[in-house]
């Protein structure tokens, strides 16, 4: 629901109901994730999807008969068979587990303030009941860093508990189930919990003022990142060249010392420039950021090694370095560079090979499995 919260907080302020449907759990291949959302509003507006297309249009009909009758939360699962071939399934093959619930905003106050953070790009989550008892099921409790928790799944343990769980993964930007057994003494009965993320865009820091990184930063703005350019030279690195981004002069070294990053930042070196590059790789290689890729021929890679070796990094800090950035796509122009640049980011973000699918190589990735948590 919260990848929606722009759309559904401008309903909420016009009170108008609406039901959610949300992927809470999937199985082998399927197209979208757990916490990916289907909305239909009592106007009859639909957003976002659950399937890209397989099982929409059946959940679309679900959530317009909770709009007009029983309002009760309610488990969908789709999946695939032979029969499912001419009938309502997911034709690549996997299943997936859908919770639908109604919200009225006039019912519902502390939904907005929800809305109004992830809308804004605060960071927030929601715990909610997706398996387990029928009385729990679709409670919700919301969770902010720093922040007491709003919301009850039932009593004071089970609070703390999903409390807890749900930090954790707004902790790591992700979206995902727990699941609370008996033994973790908050619940009679094990629960399922979907906790949905909603954390501020990661951000893509790209050093050097080229062309390059012009095309690169309009193609990570595309994908959802916060970009900066980041260049010592002030003739170049102007506003102008960079519309789609925040723009820096200052040493890259220097610049990239002074941010507090976190595990999804992304460090694309574009400089080709030594005194550059060496004491921004030696820095940034040494981060917690999700990944580093540095431009240049093969040749200058291992120059490039032989330097970083001699400034004290060692093999491990080293096999982290992507050069020379991006996938082999026979690029030419600096918007097909920025293309491989971010295939390579992508691919190295979810775990993707890079080769064509047609080689055999599944299409969609299982989804993580579920964190379990016991005493």
């Amino acid at each position: 629901m919260l990848e929606l919260a722009a759309d559904l907080l401008e309903r909420v302020r016009r009170g108008i109901p609406f039901v959610v449907a949300t992927v809470t759990g999937v199985d082998g291949s399927a197209p979208r994730g757990p916490g990916s959302s289907l909305v239909v509003d009592a106007d009859g507006a639909v957003l976002g999807n659950v399937s890209g297309g397989c099982v929409d249009a059946a959940v679309h009909e679900a959530c317009q008969e909770m709009l007009d009758g029983d309002h009760r939360p309610r488990v969908l699962r789709f999946g695939y068979t032979d029969a499912d071939a001419i009938g309502v399934g997911l034709t690549c093959g996997g299943t997936i587990e859908l919770l639908l619930r109604h919200h009225d905003p006039a019912a519902e106050p502390e939904l907005e303030p929800v809305l109004v953070d992830a809308a804004g790009g605060q960071a927030v989550a929601l715990a909610t009941v997706v398996r387990g008892p029928s009385s729990h099921l679709g409670r919700v409790v919301a969770v902010r860093p720093g922040r007491s928790a709003q919301g009850s799944l039932g009593n004071e343990l089970l609070d703390r508990a999903a409390e807890a769980r749900a930090a954790d993964l707004l902790h790591a930007g992700q979206t995902g189930t727990v699941e609370l057994g008996v033994a973790d003494g908050c619940c009679a009965q094990p629960m399922t919990l979907l906790v949905e993320s909603s954390t501020p865009s990661p951000r893509m820091l790209v050093f050097g003022a080229t062309d390059h990184a012009a095309a690169l930063a309009r193609l990570g703005g595309f994908l959802g990142y916060r970009v900066t350019v980041c260049d010592a030279r002030a003739t170049f690195a102007t506003p102008e060249r960079f519309p789609e981004a925040e723009v820096v002069v200052d040493w890259p070294h220097r610049y990239l010392g002074a941010q507090h990053l976190d595990g999804r930042t992304v460090v694309c070196v574009l400089t080709h420039d030594p005194k550059f590059d060496l004491p921004l790789l030696t820095a940034a290689l040494r981060m917690p950021v999700a990944y580093v890729g540095a431009m240049g021929s093969r040749r200058t890679h291992e120059e490039r090694l032989a330097r970083l070796r001699d400034a004290g990094l060692d093999d491990h800090e080293l096999e982290r370095l992507h050069s020379p950035i991006g996938l082999d796509l026979g690029a030419r122009t600096p918007q097909e560079t920025a293309l491989s640049v971010a295939a390579e980011i992508v691919a190295h973000r979810h775990g993707g090979t890079g080769v064509p699918l047609s080689t055999g190589v599944p299409i969609h990735r299982s989804a993580p499995r579920a964190l379990t948590y016991s005493s």
